[in-house]
């Protein structure tokens, strides 16, 4: 079995949140929860994903905050915040914010495309700007220049007894080098290497090629070499993978069947490209987590990662995701040369 010539130094997850819409403050504490027990177990960060108008998480920014003073260690990110329904300016300085009160822990994660549903939403999110608002790379460009320290205004100093600064305040200079761009494509590699950004991999990428029998792992592969080619660090460019990962070694026989079902459920779609986008989505890793680390190390895209985030499956409840999250820490991540600690992340300036 090829082992990873990249020996796993983050160890991370990814939860999307949910709750209950009678009970919504009980669905949050169990994500803050879920958080302080990664943190307790060791992991390296803890990610949350961002959805509009369901039943998870519509402002990871404000559930970080929070995080944030309930943590002292992990690092805290988004994956993704879907640039469509963002104002770059404003959440260029909610996200400072955020990082200053986490004592520079924040990893914003980004992506871009008209918000989903669009035609259903546009009259209440740009009534009278729909039609020309641009949701391609340049709302990240504007992202990535107000984060950096580039000038909001032509206007700043002292108006009476107020004092203006022409960029974004609180200014958190490490935050420049800590944002990530969600991509599934080629493309979205290369912009994001080109600019200087941190690359998020998932379970879903684009088969983009139309010709042979797409392979999940190849492609994904193709886009973290494509991300670093482009990249000022090269191979040293950060790449974090975020494939679904289930291990069963503390899990009761009811929990073991219920997961193997969840998986069996969703490899269909794996097949083939989905859609007119040609969506290809990786199977759900279940089992061991001497099974799971010889999966992932025969996966050619982990073989090329130092970081990953490994998804919790969206529907699993509060007890399923300590016993997963715990195997994970204790079992999973050592048998893929993980160690508490080992991945803390270096805070620089750009």
């Amino acid at each position: 079995m090829p082992s990873t010539s990249r020996p796993l130094r983050s160890l991370g997850f990814l939860t999307i949140g949910l709750f209950d819409a009678a009970d919504p403050g009980r669905g949050h504490e169990s994500t803050l929860e879920i958080i302080e027990l990664g943190e307790r177990l060791g992991f390296d960060t803890a990610w949350v994903r961002h959805r509009h108008l369901q039943y998870g998480i519509s402002s990871p920014v404000a559930v970080l905050a929070a995080a944030s003073q309930r943590t002292r260690r992990i690092g805290l990110g988004t994956a993704v915040t879907p640039l469509g329904w963002e104002n770059p300016l404003r959440l260029a300085e909610d996200l400072a914010t955020v990082d200053v009160l986490s004592g520079g822990r924040l990893n914003p994660g980004v992506s871009v495309g008209p918000p989903m549903h669009y035609a259903h939403v546009k009259d209440a999110l740009y009534p009278d700007t729909a039609d020309a608002e641009d949701f391609g790379y340049e709302r990240v460009r504007r992202l990535l220049d107000l984060v950096r320290g580039k000038p909001a205004t032509d206007f700043s100093g002292t108006e009476g007894f107020e004092t203006f600064s022409d960029v974004v305040q609180p200014h958190s200079p490490g935050l420049g080098r800590r944002l990530w761009y969600g991509g599934g494509s080629l493309g979205s590699a290369r912009w994001a290497g080109e600019h200087g950004m941190n690359f998020l991999t998932s379970s879903v990428v684009k088969a983009e090629q139309p010709e042979g029998e797409p392979d999940f792992a190849e492609i994904q592969l193709s886009h973290i070499r494509e991300f670093r080619a482009h990249h000022p660090d090269g191979e040293a460019a950060r790449v974090s993978q975020g494939l679904v990962v289930i291990p069963t070694d503390s899990a009761s026989a009811e929990q073991r069947a219920r997961y193997a079902r969840y998986a069996a459920e969703r490899l269909p779609r794996t097949a083939s490209p989905q859609g007119p986008a040609r969506l290809l989505f990786a199977p759900d890793l279940v089992g061991t987590s001497a099974e799971l680390a010889e999966r992932l190390r025969a996966h050619a895209a982990f073989r090329e990662v130092e970081e990953v985030a490994f998804a919790l499956p969206f529907t699993f409840g509060h007890e399923d995701y300590e016993q997963i999250l715990t195997d994970m820490a204790e079992r999973l991540g050592p048998a893929l040369g993980w160690r508490p600690g080992g991945g803390k992340l270096q805070v620089t300036t750009r």
